[in-house]
């Protein structure tokens, strides 16, 4: 396979509509947008398969399809090897908050839980709920000089073997940190404790391989890697066979499908497996979907890189500007909090949006990262690299910061 690193910036940007009105989209984050293929492929299933599952007829068995598909797709993304460890749900938070609540029937006094104050609180506040059942939560804190995670705190709260689980970013959505998930896995393991991962905001940047990393449950988003608004979690097999998952007695006790309550938004899975379809085909190489999208994720993370660097550079090239975070080339997907002196963040990204430059302000529901940071009350701008983004949007963001800061 080829493992060159051209990105044909041009032919991406060329599926997107939504890019034709001129805006620069740094609002990645907080969800991407959608290439033309992806909102074909949902009207489509509302032409040609819209049924409910499980039925004798033509339609139904093509919603059956239309599922298992997206099953395929998204272990493919994962590098999941069983389609059949992939659920869907309404969100990465709704899915975490099913995973948590059904620990919480095994689950009490004596066991103990682990987070950190890197994560999202759809990573935080699902786990912190299992006090209820008498479970103890224990945080790891965020170091406030490196913008990662203290693992001597984690290997410590470790030590007593109590520890059930280990509740984790893959990324930081404030200010990109990736924590060193090799080493978290293995302190976790090494003690008898699972690792749970939220991978919203690694699992478009970076190729993720869910069977070789060693956790044992990943949940992330499609609508973060140009897809609809529908939430996945991987878990291994037997923990989604052996947990008690809450459903309504008529409907499946088999994995996956005793995780997923109700009726599922079908068309949206239809979406979902183009999305996937859509990354894959990024890479012009021949292979299998898998081998496509390894070689996609090459060229991705090079130009996601390349146009980091080229907006850290500018970022601190504006006087009164901050930027939190590990630098562009360390480990981090290129998601960027900063603030501009003397300027609330929402009035920056307030003037931003009168340039056309889409960017969020706040704290993105990132509370103990900007708690710990000494940004509680009014947070952070958030700019977000995606793939589709060029030189002449980062060049754009750069001088509007510019413009903000010299009033």
């Amino acid at each position: 396979m080829s493992i060159d690193r051209d990105f044909d910036i041009a032919a991406c940007r060329s599926q997107f509509p939504s890019l034709a009105r001129g805006a620069a989209y740094f609002d990645g984050p907080g969800g991407t947008q959608v290439p033309r293929r992806v909102m074909s492929a949902i009207t489509h299933y509302f032409e040609k398969s819209c049924a409910n599952m499980g039925g004798a007829f033509a339609s139904s068995r093509a919603t059956d399809a239309v599922l298992l598909g997206a099953r395929s797709a998204m272990a493919d993304l994962l590098g999941a090897s069983d389609p059949g460890e992939i659920v869907f749900g309404a969100s990465m938070t709704a899915l975490t908050f099913n995973f948590t609540r059904a620990l919480g029937r095994v689950l009490g006094p004596g066991d103990a839980v682990v987070v950190t104050e890197l994560d999202h609180d759809a990573n935080f506040t699902p786990w912190v709920s299992l006090a209820e059942r008498g479970v103890e939560i224990r945080v790891v804190p965020l170091d406030a000089r490196t913008f990662d995670i203290d693992y001597d705190v984690l290997e410590a709260h470790l030590a007593d073997g109590r520890v059930r689980w280990v509740a984790c970013p893959a990324a930081s959505n404030a200010i990109g940190t990736m924590p060193d998930l090799s080493r978290v896995v293995e302190l976790a393991h090494g003690a008898g404790a699972l690792v749970y991962v939220d991978g919203v905001q690694s699992v478009p940047h970076v190729l993720t391989s869910v069977d070789a990393s060693g956790v044992d449950a990943l949940a992330c988003s499609a609508y973060k890697f140009c897809g609809p608004h529908v939430g996945v979690l991987w878990a291994r097999r037997g923990l989604l066979a052996e947990l008690p998952a809450y459903k309504v007695r008529p409907s499946k006790d088999i994995t996956p499908y005793r995780w997923e309550q109700g009726t599922l938004p079908f068309e949206l899975f239809a979406g979902v497996e183009e999305a996937v379809e859509y990354i894959a085909d990024l890479s012009p190489v021949a292979g299998t979907r898998r081998e496509r999208l390894v070689d996609a994720f090459i060229r991705i993370e090079a130009h996601e890189l390349e146009l980091a660097l080229r907006l850290e550079a500018g970022l601190r090239s504006i006087p009164g500007v901050t930027v939190y975070g590990v630098p562009a080339t360390g480990r981090r997907v290129p998601t960027f909090a900063l603030n501009v002196e003397g300027v609330e963040p929402l009035s920056v990204v307030k003037q931003l949006a009168l340039k056309y430059i889409c960017a969020w302000s706040g704290n993105y529901y990132a509370v103990n990262v900007m708690d710990r940071l000494g940004l509680s009350e009014t947070g952070a701008v958030r700019l977000g690299i995606v793939h589709y983004l060029d030189e002449n949007d980062v060049d754009r963001v750069v001088e509007g910061l510019r413009e903000v800061a010299v009033g």
